[in-house]
């Protein structure tokens, strides 16, 4: 069965110049097996065609409260029949008008006549993202129980670079699944009353006061964890280096550097059930960083490096019984080899193994592919999925590890 079969989706298509993107979300839905329902606004229809949206949806695009007379009342037939509103891309205004519960075409008066969930997917020049009134709309509808799928750093309209870029198709699509088919993506609740702790994203370490030394994590695994557990139930702490794209109902602790997440990691992780490290990590810094840009005339730069603190090692090290820790291990050779040894060495319970030289796996991808290990011997590996798949079966092997070790200690 697919994950979505049998739901009905309405997906609300407006007139920013990612609604292109907006056909390959409706074809992803219908593969899932959704029942999907198309409503452009007159803005959409000026960036798409409405018959490309008919070919492809479940029923023929909707436009217009008035163009069909065997539904006079188009939008509380489909509101009352939803199981969720997609609004993909949601522009600035279309934004403003939900929080303002404006009804100004077929797509708003549908959000007004429906009790289902609503998730919107912001897409707009970064300079409009920015604006204090979108983003006060945004935290509004956000505190009411939206779901926003926050755009993505890119190239935009007219050429420039920024962010506000459309989250991929992949991703919306990966969201609908978490929100809609929860069983299917791990079993609801498993993780109630649970706390689960969760760090994402590559630390940044200072050359100076512009400069630094990062690397490619654009921190999705690791929020795809988060969503995952928050899902099963779990109080979800996420300990962060991009907060953007950042699942909604969780935590956030927000932090830059390597010291900084060491410092977060330790005030959290003791009171976690499972801690998931999937942050990339620096393992070297500058040794002194300087306070003002340095400038090219100065001459050729010279840093020294020092090792930052190893965190899974400490957190290995200072476990409290029963409690399931997880790493990853981002390798490019001996994938396995080094992942076993990393367990080991470190006291894990289970490592995340994948080899990040290969084409859509692992950073700045929305793909990934992975060697799951487990202290207890059991071994999975799972082909190029998405990240909210490797996201499912990682929280499924610590869920298992997890009554394995409260079964040890009922029995002890």
């Amino acid at each position: 069965m697919t994950t979505l079969s049998g739901r009905r989706i309405i997906l609300g298509v407006t007139g920013g110049i990612a609604a292109y993107k907006a056909v390959e979300i409706c074809r992803r839905l219908v593969d899932a097996g959704a029942h999907v329902t198309p409503v452009l606004t007159a803005g959409a229809l000026k960036m798409v065609g409405e018959a490309t949206f008919s070919a492809l949806a479940s029923e023929p695009a909707r436009t217009s409260l008035f163009n069909d007379p065997s539904s006079p009342i188009p939008h509380t037939v489909m509101g009352q029949n939803a199981d969720l509103v997609l609004v993909a891309p949601a522009t600035a205004r279309v934004i403003s008008d939900i929080r303002t519960g404006r009804s100004a075409d077929l797509l708003t008066a549908t959000i007004l006549a429906t009790r289902a969930p609503l998730m919107i997917c912001p897409a707009m020049h970064t300079e409009m993202w920015e604006q204090v009134s979108v983003q006060e709309n945004l935290e509004v509808l956000r505190g009411r129980g939206v779901h926003v799928v926050d755009p993505e750093s890119g190239r935009l309209a007219g050429g420039d670079f920024g962010f506000g870029r459309l989250a991929e198709p992949a991703s919306i699509v990966a969201a609908v699944e978490s929100l809609l088919a929860p069983n299917d993506l791990g079993g609801q609740n498993d993780l109630a009353g649970r706390r689960v702790l969760v760090t994402a994203g590559g630390t940044r370490e200072p050359i100076d006061a512009v400069r630094f030394v990062g690397n490619r994590s654009s921190g999705r695994q690791g929020h795809a964890l988060a969503r995952n557990a928050a899902q099963r139930g779990a109080e979800v702490v996420l300990i962060t280096t991009n907060a953007a794209g950042a699942p909604g109902g969780v935590r956030i602790v927000d932090v830059s550097t390597a010291e900084e997440m060491h410092r977060a990691c330790t005030a959290e992780a003791p009171e976690a059930d499972v801690v998931v490290m999937a942050a990339a990590v620096a393992d070297f810094r500058p040794h002194r960083a300087v306070d003002r840009k340095l400038k090219k005339d100065e001459g050729i730069l010279s840093v020294e490096f020092e090792p930052t603190a190893d965190i899974l090692a400490f957190l290995g090290a200072a476990k409290p019984d029963g409690q399931v820790l997880v790493g990853f291990a981002a390798e490019t050779d001996n994938v396995e080899s080094n992942a076993a040894a990393k367990l080991d060495r470190k006291n894990l319970d289970i490592i995340v193994a994948n080899d990040v030289s290969k084409p859509g796996v692992g950073f700045e991808h929305e793909t990934n592919e992975v060697v799951v290990l487990r202290a207890d011997g059991v071994r999975q590996h799972l082909p190029l999925c998405s990240k909210g798949e490797v996201a499912r079966v990682v929280l499924d092997a610590a869920v298992e590890t997890l009554n394995r070790l409260d079964n040890s200690q009922e029995q002890a």
